[in-house]
């Protein structure tokens, strides 16, 4: 049986305010979790859980942003989970982060003020050869309802659910919001100005009642591929998505 890749990158974001040890190859960290974290309305003292935290990157991009938030990580993916705590120490966070490894789907935790989260995009088609890619991309034990599910169950009342996604499932977003969650904030994000969105932002409110806003749309690159203004404040400038 073929071994595991175990080699690793300590890479940067945020222009190198946040560092993160990740996998050489398989799962690697693109710019959802850093938009993720911009959106998430935070402030200190508050208790952030990021569900299905990967290698750490929302979480420890939102430490750089809001400092004095308490900020928990749960990971299902042991390897992912133990480079996530070892990226606690990297950003010198012990004092207020820290990862838990386990299921989204078992797991009996918060309350807590805000769920972040960026779940599996996957729920048809060809998994990712990569063991690791698979399970963090393709839908497992629950559906992305189960999962939106299991967040707000984390939720204090009133508490904030901000999840980033496929654009094409926001239908199913609103409807396993529908009924727990108001005051629907949505964002799309554009690769480009006059394109289709390919991700939205979705912050939700538990328990609200509050009618639903389409929020400005954010456009990641200009035609020739640089990041917009407006998306290299937030990529590298730590800038809120708010």
């Amino acid at each position: 049986m073929a071994q595991p890749d175990t080699a690793t990158t300590d890479d940067r974001l945020l222009d190198g305010r946040v560092l993160i040890r990740q996998p050489a190859s398989g799962y690697r960290v693109a710019v959802d979790p850093v938009l993720l974290a911009a959106a998430t309305p935070a402030s200190a003292g508050q208790r952030i859980l990021d569900a299905g935290c990967g290698t750490g990157a929302a979480m420890f991009c939102l430490a750089a942003r809001v400092p004095g938030a308490d900020v928990t990580g749960l990971e299902v993916q042991p390897a992912l989970a133990a480079l996530a705590s070892v990226g606690v120490g990297l950003n010198r966070l012990d004092s207020h982060a820290r990862v838990i490894t386990g299921d989204l789907a078992e797991a009996n935790l918060g309350p807590f003020d805000i769920v972040m989260t960026n779940p599996p995009f996957g729920d048809a088609g060809t998994p990712p050869p990569d063991e690791s890619l698979a399970r963090a991309h393709m839908e497992g034990a629950i559906d992305l309802a189960g999962w939106i599910g299991r967040c707000l169950a984390a939720l204090k009342p009133k508490g904030r659910l901000v999840l980033i996604h496929r654009a094409d499932r926001l239908s199913d977003i609103l409807a396993a919001l529908a009924g727990s969650a108001g005051d629907i904030q949505i964002r799309p994000i554009y690769p480009k100005m006059g394109q289709a969105a390919r991700r939205v932002i979705v912050d939700a409110g538990k328990g609200r009642r509050t009618p639903d806003t389409l929020l400005p749309g954010l456009v990641l690159h200009e035609d020739g591929g640089a990041f917009t203004p407006a998306a290299d404040a937030v990529l590298r400038g730590a800038a809120a998505l708010l």
